[in-house]
């Protein structure tokens, strides 16, 4: 009898550690044998801890599982797949996860993540064998067929990337995957390498082959700990099996990994303050150009891609470059995992095509607000994203639609808030945040975020609310054009985003107060 329990972190902290005790403990002392698989978890936050077991039917499901359950679970006789109340049946037949297009998140919650067979098992090394046999043009050829952008936010095409370093001159080349995953309400990067880990190193080997590299660098943060535990244990399982080092899968390619921890400064998931925090210094933005696919780790040519623009490569190159680009919607193609998080009923993973729309995604999938009242607002692409109100949630999701709407994509985090949010606050809490995050280097992030707060505490109150709302204004125009990174050049976007979408949140005080 198999029976999966998650180790994922989302999981562990509302129990699944106890939960799993207590399943080992009970079957102990009923004598009866079963197996306890530590996976990933399905992205189904809202069902944790959620343990499966194997039938002859397939997977079925016991939800918000606790120690207290475990003697009923043992008596209903779970193990077999029986009824019980906290029973929601065949996993893969819930409405949340039937309906998404998983090609990225495919294994994630099925395997274990440390075993090679089961990633085989389950599709795993096709992407690369596809890619030994196409040589680094065809790689590059495929990639660039899918129309696949980065994932971390900027959606730049990530075949013309590759194609630059490929063939730039260079006696070493780098691939760095960008694994610092700090924007509020995202976790896929998290997801995919506690629940898939060898999906991410057969991505980067890929790209490594691509482009010529032969060393590359996960920097992840250090909140991470587990998810750094596990792709440094997956690293040395790839290499035993001769996916890393020397001679990849018997061919001429060589191409390593190791991964680096980062300290948790927001500006690090910035690339070129990634690649100088990765060169031990203090991490702070390069000046551009030179672009790092040109000039960047230790001054060579580097790949730097984001944690899901690499597990996205093994399907494509598996499954062809068509088959990646024939879903999606405009230039966006393929699919994104959106990250439901804040005031939500169904928080959690949903990976589908683009193109879905926003009151889609935030309505029918997410549920609506956790509270059960009226959605206000969605933050869309992290603390710099901007506030979406539900008039615009005929939005479809897409990079060019959301532009075209004063909105970013970015890592395809979404964060909900109800009819209770202030968002004065909120504009104000992006200002704050921007100043302490920034990294000091150029003075329109360093100095117009401090200022930019201290601004509003005027408008609330009251001092020249007119003439320091345009002064607010003309600040983000500084700070978008002026900035020499999207920390201070996208703060803008949820500060003026609250003022044109919510102005009645920025009427101060004792203006109310007067006219009441």
């Amino acid at each position: 009898m198999k029976i999966y329990i998650p180790q994922d972190m989302a999981a562990v902290a509302v129990g699944a550690n106890r939960v799993a005790a207590a399943i080992a403990a009970e079957a102990q002392s009923r004598n009866i044998p079963v197996t306890i698989v530590r996976n990933g978890s399905r992205g189904l936050f809202w069902l944790e801890p959620l343990v499966e077991v194997a039938t002859a039917s397939g997977r079925i499901g016991y939800s918000f599982v606790t120690p207290a359950d475990v003697p009923s679970l043992f008596e209903s006789r779970f193990f077999d797949g029986a009824p019980h109340p906290k029973c929601v049946g065949h996993v893969d037949q819930i409405p949340y996860l039937a309906k998404q297009t998983r090609f990225t998140f495919a294994r994630a919650g099925l395997i274990d993540p440390l075993s090679l067979d089961d990633y085989r098992h389950h599709g795993g090394g096709k992407g690369l064998e596809a890619a030994l046999s196409l040589g680094p043009s065809g790689i590059v050829a495929a990639v660039k067929e899918s129309g696949l952008r980065g994932r971390g936010g900027a959606g730049f095409p990530t075949g013309i990337k590759w194609e630059t370093v490929a063939r730039a001159a260079a006696s070493q080349k780098y691939i760095v995957c960008n694994a610092d995953e700090g924007d509020s309400g995202t976790f896929a990067d998290r997801l995919i390498m506690e629940a898939d880990p060898f999906v991410l190193i057969e991505g980067m080997a890929i790209a490594g082959i691509a482009v010529g590299a032969t060393k590359g660098y996960i920097y992840a943060r250090s909140e991470y700990p587990l998810a750094i535990q596990v792709m440094e244990r997956a690293i040395v399982i790839a290499r035993y099996a001769g996916l890393l080092g020397t001679e990849i899968g018997g061919s001429k390619y060589e191409f390593d990994l190791d991964v680096r921890t980062g300290a948790g400064a927001y500006v690090c998931g910035e690339e070129t303050s990634l690649l100088e925090s990765l060169e031990g210094k203090r991490g702070q933005v390069r000046a551009k150009p030179p672009l790092p696919a040109i000039h960047g780790l230790f001054g060579k040519p580097t790949v730097i891609n984001n944690t899901i623009s690499f597990a996205s490569v093994p399907f494509i190159l598996a499954e062809g470059g068509k088959a990646y680009a024939d879903v999606g919607y405009g230039r966006s193609r393929g699919t994104m995992p959106v990250q439901l998080a804040g005031n939500i009923k169904y928080g959690g993973l949903f990976e589908c095509a683009f193109g879905v729309t926003l009151g889609e995604l935030v309505n029918d999938i997410g549920g609506g607000t956790a509270s059960g009242r009226a959605v206000r607002a969605v933050q869309a692409g992290g603390p710099l994203g901007a506030y979406f109100p539900t008039s615009l949630f005929d939005t479809p999701y897409d990079y060019e639609e959301f532009a075209k709407r004063d909105g970013l994509i970015g890592h395809g985090g979404l964060v909900v808030f109800d009819d209770t949010a202030n968002m004065a606050a909120m504009a104000r809490f992006a200002m704050e945040f921007c100043a302490l995050e920034s990294c000091g280097k150029c003075t329109p992030c360093r100095i117009g975020a401090v200022r930019g707060a201290e601004t509003f505490d005027k408008i609330a109150a009251g001092v020249e609310p007119e003439k320091n709302m345009a002064l607010v204004r003309d600040l983000c125009e500084t700070m978008k054009f002026g900035s020499l990174c999207a920390l201070g050049g996208f703060t803008p976007y949820p500060v003026l985003s609250a003022l044109n979408h919510f102005p009645e949140d920025f009427v101060p005080a004792p203006v109310r107060r007067a006219a009441e």
